[in-house]
């Protein structure tokens, strides 16, 4: 597939200076010299894909979120469709205003805000994305380890570093946290639609930081890109929120 939105960051922000605002710090160099920093990352993704237990294949499989998914039957090439990682989001918003009874003027604010938070992170995390190029972990892992290793998720068609999901995330998780509250605990059945069950959480930080991780288990992200990328949406959303007010 063409690589996706590889200009996005061309786009006039809502919020930002540009998207270039919140560059996160680079990623470990690469290099195939095993005991190397890359290299470790590579195996660290190969031993846990090798080695998946039921937990966390349940996990990458919830936070997917893959919004079109291309599989092969013989000659036929199809997509499925499925919820985006932003709309996941919007839909846990929804949960939290549902729950605690925000009447449409305070829910049209949260909506707002995640969204603005939502288009931002995306516009940085793809700044970098394009920046940094770097290669994948089921790339990497076929052509330095083993040939045969294939990912639980899907490997999508943009640069690895950093993770989307780990930036959304946790942007989304910093604003929600800010009207809402922390230690605030819901049950996300925002996939019960795409046949995954309900999930619950303590705070919408921990949804966050599992949405990161699940990205590691799937086997599409190395650690750095998602701790990086976690860092990067915490500052976007923080900035959306001094913004706003």
């Amino acid at each position: 597939m063409a690589a996706v939105e590889p200009y996005f960051n061309t786009v006039r922000p809502f919020t930002l200076d540009s998207a270039a605002q919140f560059k996160p710090v680079p990623p470990v160099e690469f290099n195939t010299k095993k005991g190397s920093a890359f290299y470790e990352l590579t195996a660290a993704v190969y031993k846990e894909g090798i080695a998946l237990t039921s937990d966390h294949q349940i996990i990458a499989a919830f936070w997917d979120c893959n919004p079109f998914a291309v599989q092969n039957e013989g000659h036929l090439q199809y997509g499925s469709k499925k919820i985006s990682p932003g709309a996941h989001w919007l839909g846990i918003a929804g949960i939290a205003c549902e729950k605690t009874n925000k009447d449409f003027n305070a829910s049209m604010q949260i909506y707002t805000a995640v969204s603005i938070g939502l288009m931002d992170a995306f516009m940085c995390c793809w700044d970098e994305k394009f920046r940094s190029n770097r290669i994948r972990p089921e790339t990497a892992i076929r052509r330095y380890i083993d040939p045969a290793w294939t990912p639980l998720l899907q490997t999508p068609p943009f640069p690895e570093y950093v993770s989307g999901h780990s930036t959304i995330s946790s942007t989304s998780a910093t604003i929600l946290t800010h009207y809402i509250g922390d230690n605030f605990s819901y049950t996300d059945s925002v996939e019960t639609n795409y046949g995954l069950p309900p999930r619950s959480f303590k705070s919408f930080r921990q949804a966050s930081e599992e949405a990161g991780i699940s990205r590691f288990y799937g086997g599409i992200h190395f650690t750095d890109a998602i701790e990086n990328g976690r860092t990067q949406g915490q500052k976007v959303g923080e900035w959306v929120l001094k913004r706003l007010r």
